[in-house]
């Protein structure tokens, strides 16, 4: 743990799995019901600083909480993002990309494009409990 890293000293999100080597948080995020973290526990900076198994542990979680994320919330694309810019901490997000999100083509992260679509969004959130109960089984 490093003091003043969000994710040696928060969850990230609300925790869904964790095991000894990571965790897989649920986030907040309003226009995108279903966007995960997958958060190494351990504080690394750069996904070459983990040995080879580790690695592959890793990245096997992100795919089965894409796959899980796509069967139940069905996105029109899947964005899976690893920067470490603002909090240099290796985790995944893992984001379902629709074609009427505020966002879409552009990232998450990029100006806004249109207005939300509240009734698509609901319907998304809707699905929520299905999607924490399949993640919490990984």
């Amino acid at each position: 743990m490093i003091a003043g890293c969000e994710l040696c000293t928060q969850a990230g999100g609300e925790t869904l799995y964790e095991n000894s080597q990571l965790r897989v948080v649920l986030v907040d995020d309003a226009h995108y019901p279903g966007f995960c973290r997958v958060i190494l526990r351990a504080h690394v900076v750069e996904m070459t600083d983990l040995a080879g198994d580790e690695r592959s542990a890793l990245m096997e979680m992100v795919w089965r909480v894409e796959t899980i994320v796509r069967e139940v919330l069905q996105p029109d694309k899947i964005n899976l993002a690893a920067f470490g810019n603002v909090v240099p901490h290796v985790h995944w997000h893992v984001i379902p990309r629709y074609r009427d999100d505020v966002h879409f083509p552009a990232p998450i992260w990029a100006p806004v494009q249109r207005a939300a679509h509240e009734a698509s969004l609901a319907a998304r959130r809707a699905l929520l409990p299905q999607l924490r109960a399949r993640l919490a089984k990984l």
